[in-house]
């Protein structure tokens, strides 16, 4: 599997200067590019490479390998753009959005990120510096700073290209590592985990893992912004930015707290992973204006990957299952209906009265349902 490590650069003054000249050339170069292939409708990256490579490097001063990484970059991003137009993540194709984004070519900000091969980025792991192409020649020695475990992870499994990326004025190096997958085991059993919006994960043993806390952070947060809207000036547009990151990264950091543990128990107790299938939601369900907001920021679709890639990590079975009916069947009886689930919090079976939190009750059905599923999956193929 393919995993990224973000490690932070330390450059003196005048190696900040030396990269972000880098940067903004090299963004400039794939801007020129980008125009270039989309007046004469060149998405191959031969074709392209072959009607700019001599004026990057003579224009913009690139070299050789620069100058091939930036029609890379060229090439993906509308590689990018054709597949969100196609998954719809544009809107439709009479919308606005998406009309504007198939009638101008795409454009790179000046700070945005640059990759580089190995032939461009060389790492030095013992004395922890880089040494990377910039427009004002090679630039050796450059500072990194990285945990023990990161560093071990680059030393054993990177490969591939390192992204330049320059955030808040600080300076980040991403790097590829291609990580083995260890074998998944044979599960003795499952622990069934229902995703919600006031209670984040509640598993089949009972473990519940809130949302009020991250739920107040965000009311919080929108008042803020609603504050700030009102300004209408720049100062407050950029602090808008910056209140929009602080968030994203604060919810990405509870899903990684609340995955990391449930995938720990299930490593230790030799059991596997089942969640819910629950894609499809907003166009499924139609909300008031005032929940409209709950539903968007619901960070159900992170967590689950985050729970996908840290058990095929530890080698822990994952399942998807249906959610059709989770929270409304009764795991001892069957029975299904809406009446069962009298509010959000309480489940009472109206047929055999088994009674207990809705949450954990949709975990445990979740659970049932992985037990079942697994059968199908490692039943042996059928003799021809």
């Amino acid at each position: 599997m393919k995993l990224v490590v973000q490690v932070k650069l330390l450059p003196t003054p005048v190696q900040t200067l030396a990269l972000e000249a880098t940067l903004r050339t090299c963004n400039r170069a794939a801007t020129h590019a980008s125009q270039v292939a989309f007046a004469k409708n060149l998405k191959d990256r031969n074709g392209l490479q072959k009607e700019v490579y001599a004026d990057l490097k003579a224009t913009y001063g690139l070299s050789a390998q620069p100058a091939v990484r930036a029609v890379k970059k060229v090439v993906d991003a509308y590689a990018t753009l054709k597949a969100n137009l196609r998954a719809g993540n544009l809107g439709p194709p009479n919308s606005k959005r998406y009309r504007k984004a198939l009638s101008t070519p795409v454009v790179f900000r000046p700070e945005a990120a640059q990759p580089f091969d190995d032939r461009c980025l060389s790492w030095q792991y013992d004395a922890r510096t880089v040494s990377i192409w910039t427009v004002d020649g090679r630039m050796k020695g450059i500072r990194f700073a990285c945990s023990p475990g990161q560093l071990k992870t680059l030393v054993q499994y990177r490969k591939g290209e390192s992204d330049l990326v320059c955030r808040g004025g600080k300076w980040f190096l991403i790097a590829t590592c291609d990580i083995p997958d260890p074998e998944a085991y044979e599960p003795a059993d499952w622990i069934g985990v229902d995703r919600g919006i006031v209670n984040l994960a509640t598993t089949s043993d009972g473990t519940n893992h809130q949302g009020r806390r991250l739920g107040r952070y965000r009311r919080w947060q929108a008042r803020k912004r609603s504050e700030l809207q009102a300004k209408q000036t720049r100062s407050a547009t950029r602090r808008l930015a910056r209140r929009a990151k602080r968030e994203k990264r604060h919810a990405t950091h509870v899903n990684h707290k609340i995955s990391k543990e449930i995938v720990s128990v299930a490593q230790r107790t030799a059991r596997g992973i089942a969640v819910e299938a629950l894609g499809g939601i907003r166009e499924r369900v139609r909300l008031r204006r005032d929940q409209r907001g709950t539903l968007s920021s619901w960070p159900f679709h992170q967590l689950g990957q985050h729970l996908a890639y840290k058990a095929r990590r530890a080698g822990v079975p994952f399942l998807e299952v249906d959610a059709r009916h989770t929270s409304q069947r009764c795991p001892r009886c069957g029975h299904t209906e809406r009446a069962n689930r009298s509010d959000r919090d309480h489940f009472c079976c109206r047929r055999c009265g088994l009674a207990g939190p809705a949450d954990v009750v949709a975990g445990v059905n979740v659970r049932s349902r992985a037990r079942s599923a697994w059968v199908f999956v490692t039943a042996p193929a059928p003799a021809p």
